[in-house]
């Protein structure tokens, strides 16, 4: 994510993967994936690997790609086993064609060109590999708050801070501009309550700041509200999250 310290950004994915609904619509990631025993199965972005760990509990042999030495090496250590490598989603460091799954999980909108990405997807992934993208739309988060006016412009103003905060609405017409087929999508909504998600709040608010986009008191006033949201049990925000698939060529 642009503009993100990984020690920021490790507490945000740790609090969604824990969230209620994470593990069922992983699964639903690896279930479109169609991976046969021993097949390699590529985890682009892999982040601190638990997708990775869980493909290879399936029997894929799961190779996990990210773009940061610090991300690689928390992998390296929640999941021994597993199997981690520095990379870039443009240029993997895979042959043509060896890989028989290719999975992308809140990456996408992270890259200037998703598109690009998509052609090398294409060109590691084997005829009738299979390709699985899932991520959330940064503009269209939905969170319960005092004050409505400054949330849009928070949810409106941290998606500006995103390169390609539109990508999960575009995947499907990404995937057939790259030339892949069979391609399907799904909508799912991530509903967060407790406050595990509270860091994710918290940090849309002080990237807001950091970027002059509101001011420190707005900020301040915005997270004491969630605060006291998380702390009463009524903190709430929906997420929408768009999963596609499609088969390679």
């Amino acid at each position: 994510m642009p503009n993100e310290s990984i020690e920021a950004l490790i507490p945000q994915l740790d609090a969604v993967d824990d969230s209620p609904g994470a593990a069922a619509l992983r699964d639903r990631s690896y279930e479109l994936l169609r991976t046969a025993p021993g097949a390699l199965a590529v985890d682009v972005g892999c982040g601190a690997g638990r997708a990775v760990a869980e493909l290879a509990e399936r029997g894929a042999r799961a190779v996990g790609i990210d773009l940061s030495e610090q991300m690689v090496a928390l992998a390296r250590k929640r999941w021994p086993d597993g199997e981690f490598r520095l990379g870039d989603a443009n240029a993997l460091p895979f042959g043509d064609g060896e890989a028989a799954a290719y999975r992308a999980d809140k990456v996408l909108h992270t890259l200037a060109d998703p598109g690009r990405a998509l052609t090398e997807a294409r060109r590691v992934l084997a005829p009738g590999g299979r390709i699985v993208l899932c991520g959330q739309d940064w503009d269209t988060f939905v969170i319960d708050a005092t004050d409505p006016e400054l949330t849009r412009t928070i949810v409106r103003r941290r998606a500006e801070r995103v390169a390609s905060p539109l990508a999960a609405r575009r995947y499907r017409n990404l995937l057939l501009d790259a030339g892949f087929r069979e391609v399907t999508a799904e909508a799912h909504t991530g509903v967060f309550t407790g406050g595990s998600f509270l860091p994710v709040l918290v940090r849309l608010a002080e990237v807001c700041r950091e970027h002059g986009a509101i001011t420190g008191a707005q900020a301040d006033a915005w997270i004491a509200d969630q605060r006291e949201r998380a702390g009463a049990d009524r903190l709430f925000a929906a997420v929408p999250i768009f999963m596609v698939a499609a088969t390679a060529p």
